[in-house]
Parts: C-alpha cells; sequence; structure tokens
C-alpha cells in the first residue's frame, strides 16, 4: 500500500515539526507522506503542481487566505482529496461553514493525535471509494471507445488484408503475363530464330521493360516508407519539358483512337523539379487517362502558374472516360486500392500507381486531388511549389517514352480469321481452335504455336469469345480467366450449359495458380488449367489429350442407335442434345421432314445445328439425320407391314425411288433385296 500523501496548511511553522514528531513512525513506516505550506496561496501552487495530494489538513483562521476560501478555490479544482479542518473546538460557526462548503470532517485543537489518524483513515476510505467509482465512471465511456477503436481498427485491418489479398493477386497476374510472353518467345527463338529473333527480342524487351517498371514502383513506395528516398532537383523550363512529356504518349493514345492535346496558359517557367518523380506520376496519370477513355474519347493535359503567393504550378489531366463512382473517388489514392478489382476489369493494375503518384507529389511538397463523374470523364489536377534554387539545366531534356505499353495491334492475319470459316476447319484439315485472351503479346504467343496445327479464331475480351463460340463453334477453346466483360470462369460456364457449346473442351489459362482457383475452374466445366507462365509442350499435350476427347464424342454417337449407347454423366448434355433430335423425328413421322423443322424443334440455328452434329458425329447434320431416317426404316422393313413405298413416306421421303437410292448408297443393297434377306 502506498503512502497517504497528506498537505498540512497552517501559517504557524510550529505546526510542522509537531506533525513530524508526533507522525514519526507513521512517516518512517511510510503510511503517511506530509508536505507543508504556510499560507493558503502556497497550498495552491503546491496543488498545482503536485495532483497527487490524498488529503488536505487545513487550519480555518488563516491571515490572507483562511481555510474557507482555500476549501471554496480547491472545489474548483480538478482533483479528487479530501479536506479536513482544524479550528478551535468553540468556532462552530466556522465549522459549520466548512462542513457546509464540503470539508469531509473536521478536528479541533488542540489537537489529538489519535483523533486525528482516526479522522485521517476514514477521509482516505472514502477517498479510496471515490476513486473506484470515478476509475469505473470514466472506464465505462473509454470502454465503449476502446471496442469502438478496437472494431474500427478490426475493420480497417480487415480491408487491409482484402486489398492486399486482391494486391498480391493482381500483381501475380501482373508479373505472370510478361513472364508468360518472355518464357514462350525465348522457346520460339530458340525453335526458328530466322522468324522470331527481330520481333520476339522486341517483344521480350517490352515485357522485361514492363516487369521491370512494376518492380521500381514496388521499390519506391518501400523507399517512401522507410523515408529513403530523396528529391534530386534540377532547375528546367517545365512548360516545354511537360509538353515533351505528354507527346510521348500520343502513339499510345492513337492505338485507342484518343485524342490527347496539350494546353499552357504560360509561354515559359523555369523551376525546381525531380525529372525521374515527376516522369513517374505523368506516366501513371496519363496511362490511366488512356487506359480508362473509351475509343474516339479525348484527353487533355494543361499547365497554369496559380496566382497565389506563393505561385505554384498547376498540371491537369482530364479525360472523357468512364469516370469514377462518388462512394470510390475518395480512396483512389489509397494504396492496393482498384476501382474495379473484379476479374473483369477492364484494365489491368496492381493498385499502387496512383498512390505512389500521390506520396511523390506530397514528397515534393505539392498536392493532387481528383474530380469524377461516372460516364463522363475524370481529372487529376496536381499543384507543385514553384522554387528556383537547384542548378539551371540549359540542354533539352529528352525522356524514353512508355515502350512497355505501346503493346502492339493484333496482326492481321490473326484479325482476318475472327469471323470466318475457314474451308480447311470444315472440311477437318485442321481443328478449330478458338483463343479468348485480352493480352496481345499473349495472343501472339499463342498464335505462334499454334498456327500450324489449329484454325485460330481470336476473341479479346470474355463477352467476345463468348459470342465467337456461339458463332463459330470451335473444336477447343483457350481461355485467359481475368479478362474484361466476362472472365474466363463465367466464360466456362456459360458455353458448359449451353447446348451449342457444351461439348466444347476449355483449357483455362490464369496467374491465379492457387488450388481454389484450380477448384472453381473445374467446378465451372474447363477440362484443364494451366498457370502461367506455361510451358508450350504441357500446352500441346493438353490440347492432344483433349482432341482425344473429341474422338470419343464422335465414337459415342456415330452410331445412330440410341438404346446401343450406355448412358454417361460427363455426356449428359450431348446425350440431351441427341435426345431431342430423336424426338423431333418421331414429331414428324409419316410427314416430308426438312433441317429447318428440326431447327426449329431444337431452338438452335442451321449453322449451329450443323456445327454440333459435326462435332459430335463428324457428319453433316443433313447427312447424320438422313441416316438415322435410314436406320428407322431398317426397323420397319424387319416388320413387314408396310409396304417400300409406304416406309418411305412414313420416314419423311417425298420420293420412293430417292428413297431405294439412298437406301442402296447407305447399305449396299436395296430395300427390298434387303427385307427378302430376314
Amino acid at each position: 500500500m502506498s503512502a497517504i500523501r497528506i498537505l498540512a496548511v497552517d501559517d504557524e511553522a510550529h505546526m510542522q515539526e509537531l506533525i513530524k514528531w508526533r507522525f514519526r513512525r507513521d512517516i518512517k513506516k511510510k503510511k503517511y507522506e506530509f508536505q507543508f505550506a504556510l499560507s493558503g496561496q502556497e497550498a495552491l501552487e503546491i496543488l498545482s503542481q503536485d495532483e497527487k495530494i490524498d488529503i488536505i489538513l487545513c487550519d480555518i483562521n488563516m491571515p490572507e487566505m483562511n481555510g474557507l476560501v482555500l476549501l471554496e478555490k480547491i472545489k474548483s479544482l480538478p482533483l479528487l482529496l479530501k479536506t479536513i479542518m482544524v479550528t478551535a473546538y468553540e468556532n462552530m460557526e466556522n465549522i459549520r461553514a466548512a462542513m457546509n462548503g464540503g470539508a469531509f470532517d473536521f478536528v479541533t485543537k488542540p489537537i489529538e493525535i489519535p483523533d486525528l489518524d482516526a479522522t485521517i483513515q476514514k477521509a482516505y476510505e472514502e477517498l479510496t471509494l471515490l476513486k473506484a467509482g470515478a476509475a469505473a465512471q470514466k472506464q465505462l465511456p473509454l470502454t465503449q471507445k476502446a471496442l469502438e477503436e478496437t472494431d474500427k481498427k478490426a475493420r480497417y485491418l480487415e480491408e487491409l488484408d482484402e486489398f492486399k489479398s486482391r494486391f498480391f493477386t493482381n500483381i501475380s497476374h501482373e508479373f505472370r503475363t510478361p513472364l508468360t510472353v518472355i518464357r514462350g518467345i525465348s522457346q520460339q527463338i530458340a525453335h526458328d530464330p530466322e522468324t522470331w529473333l527481330l520481333k520476339g527480342n522486341l517483344m521480350i524487351q517490352r515485357n522485361t521493360d514492363q516487369l521491370l517498371d512494376l518492380v521500381n514502383q514496388i521499390l519506391d513506395l518501400r523507399k517512401l516508407e522507410a523515408g529513403q528516398l530523396s528529391l534530386e532537383y534540377q532547375q528546367l523550363e517545365v512548360v516545354s519539358f511537360i509538353q515533351y512529356l505528354s507527346e510521348s504518349f500520343e502513339s499510345f493514345a492513337k492505338t485507342k483512337n484518343l485524342k490527347l492535346s496539350f494546353q499552357t496558359e504560360v509561354e515559359a517557367l523555369w523551376m525546381d523539379l525531380d525529372l525521374e518523380k515527376i516522369l513517374r506520376v505523368m506516366s501513371n496519370l496519363l496511362s490511366n487517362a488512356i487506359n480508362f477513355t473509351p475509343e474516339a474519347g479525348e484527353i487533355a493535359v494543361t499547365l497554369a502558374q496559380t496566382s497565389s503567393m506563393p505561385p505554384q504550378l498547376m498540371i491537369e489531366v482530364r479525360d472523357s472516360g468512364i469516370g469514377i463512382a462518388s462512394d470510390r473517388l475518395p480512396h483512389i489514392f489509397d494504396r492496393f486500392y482498384q476501382v474495379d478489382d473484379s476479374a473483369t476489369r477492364q484494365h489491368e493494375g496492381t493498385g499502387i500507381g496512383l498512390s505512389l503518384s500521390k506520396e511523390l507529389v506530397e514528397l515534393m511538397q505539392g498536392r493532387i486531388s481528383a474530380q469524377s463523374k461516372l460516364g463522363k470523364g475524370t481529372q487529376i489536377s496536381i499543384t507543385l511549389p514553384i522554387h528556383r534554387k537547384a542548378q539551371k539545366t540549359e540542354n533539352a531534356i529528352k525522356v524514353e517514352g512508355p515502350s512497355f505499353l505501346l503493346k502492339p495491334l493484333l496482326n492481321p492475319a490473326i484479325q482476318a480469321s475472327n469471323g470466318t470459316n475457314s474451308p480447311a476447319a470444315l472440311t477437318g484439315e485442321k481443328p478449330s481452335l478458338l483463343i479468348v485472351e485480352d493480352n496481345p503479346d499473349i495472343v501472339e504467343y499463342l498464335v505462334s504455336c499454334l498456327e500450324d496445327q489449329y484454325m485460330l479464331h481470336v476473341g479479346r475480351d470474355g463477352q467476345e469469345g463468348i459470342n465467337l463460340a456461339f458463332e463459330h463453334v470451335p473444336d477447343l477453346i483457350v481461355s485467359d480467366v481475368m479478362m474484361p466483360k466476362r472472365d474466363g470462369f463465367e466464360l466456362c460456364e456459360i458455353l458448359k450449359t449451353d447446348q451449342r457449346t457444351s461439348h466444347i473442351p476449355i483449357v483455362l489459362l490464369t496467374a491465379q495458380a492457387d488450388a481454389d482457383s484450380r477448384l472453381q475452374g473445374i467446378r465451372k466445366g474447363a477440362d484443364a488449367y494451366l498457370s502461367k507462365p506455361f510451358n508450350q509442350e504441357e500446352l500441346f499435350i493438353r490440347l492432344e489429350k483433349l482432341l482425344e476427347l473429341r474422338q470419343a464424342l464422335l465414337l459415342r454417337y456415330q452410331n445412330p442407335t440410341e438404346a446401343e449407347r450406355p448412358s454417361a454423366e460427363n455426356f449428359a448434355m450431348e446425350d440431351a442434345f441427341m435426345q431431342k433430335i430423336y424426338e423431333a423425328l418421331d414429331q414428324q413421322s409419316g410427314k416430308a421432314f426438312y433441317i429447318p423443322d428440326i431447327c426449329e424443334y431444337i431452338g438452335m440455328s442451321r449453322s449451329n445445328l450443323h456445327r454440333k452434329v459435326k462435332a459430335l458425329t463428324g457428319e453433316s447434320s443433313t447427312k447424320f439425320i438422313r441416316r438415322l431416317r435410314l436406320e428407322r426404316s431398317k426397323e420397319l422393313l424387319k416388320g413387314g407391314e408396310l409396304t417400300i413405298s409406304e416406309i418411305a413416306y412414313e420416314i419423311g421421303f417425298n420420293d420412293p425411288s430417292y428413297f431405294s437410292k439412298s437406301f442402296s448408297q447407305e447399305y449396299g443393297v436395296s430395300p427390298k433385296v434387303f427385307r427378302d434377306s430376314l
């Protein structure tokens, strides 16, 4: 137990010695600890410096400031203590005033030490209870506040974990995609250097630059966090520099049919700039503006000098792009944050570009802000202080353009294959394969690998891939997972549950190599799942094995007799499709029957019916359905109840002679000879 701290206030100096002598044993045992004041003013000064006083032992009768005045002043202090008044017994009026004024108790002169000791103990017990109550009262809102703070921190940590999870997922995609190109194209160069050496080296350099840029951004963030990123100013003419920097993005903008303009309100302005950092900031802002602005849109870079004192440089980057929702706008400079964090996001990114830009601008003692309207566009504004302290740079400064951003358009050969039917594909010379991938370099690499073995179609996003699959019904599909509009999982689920395309084997290519992603792909119906960067030979083997699955379909349905075909879960969709054809034939029994009739019954276009039947049977829809009708005629011929002409009309032939001719071509004997041989 700590000592009870007592402040004795009495104008008679001998009281100090008396108290020390009378309580010497208690002081030695550290039961009590005394301080002394000779006046009320001195007591207040002590209380202002020491908030741990427990009890005041105060004489009522003192000059200048008596005990009652001191008691009143003590009440106004934010202190929790007890006051014991000392007075002559006969001075009951002062005693009553002291008790009404808040004194805990009183003792009379001459002081009886046992009485004073008991009064001090009683005052301290009550003070202890009051302190405990006050602590509980104080702790209750603190506990609630602490809970709220804890909950807030928990939510923040949860959101941060979610952001970081998305960040590492996306950055994995950002790393794996160029690595796939680098690894694959290097193999192509080794295999065929004459064809791939020049073009392949350019692709490798571009994707290497992209990786290096990504690594540099991450390292810059780490340096900023550690306070190790320093400024390297040089004084230059900023208008021409920003104009040159903007113009270096024009070729990138033109690949999307965008107009990029530069405007300035000042003809020339010299100031200190860190070239590397302003290049990083402007590159991030301009590439974002280009990426998020639809074709035929506009991007403007403007410069102005503010009229404030001291003056500042203002840089604005405006676009007519997709804009940002108001609830997401405050977070765009947060680290790891992405306005679109879905697997179908229109553009790649890690969520660090704008965060890094903000921190670099602030490192240069500037400010960055954003304004945006959904569907109308976005404006990013930067203000930087104008200083002229660094060494002046007289020579023109040139910077390299963002070469890794200038991805090639799909080459004409690939584009020409979109929306066309190759005669080779329809004659069986080459299987058809649909590539669904939004990265042009990956597309070019896949085409280089597969163009000799397959007739290729290319979809640049998930929705285009789905449309092309319905249009062409290819033999195989190779698709990325993270794509605009619809991701690979959606593509897989839609195509696998549609009777037009359910039979097509699908290979998913993705940077998401974890087990959960693989399982999700399998649940959606993917037949194979390869992680980027994938091995070229493994891709070839996977596709060959999946073509064997197509052969299994041909073997299963080459015999039109349904009863001879065992049920199998893997072929449930295809069995159901074939059953619809059989049902359509039954519905048309005894009538002339044509392909448009079966298309109407099944709910499928003639071209899709043709492609589906060709994929399952290896035959055209016309030939296959004729075989089904002829197989049925064999059963009727065995029955012997109908004439050959009646059988011809029953199975939908208008001309008995044509029926006999078709039967002979299919089975090598006429219907009459077949019946007679039974």
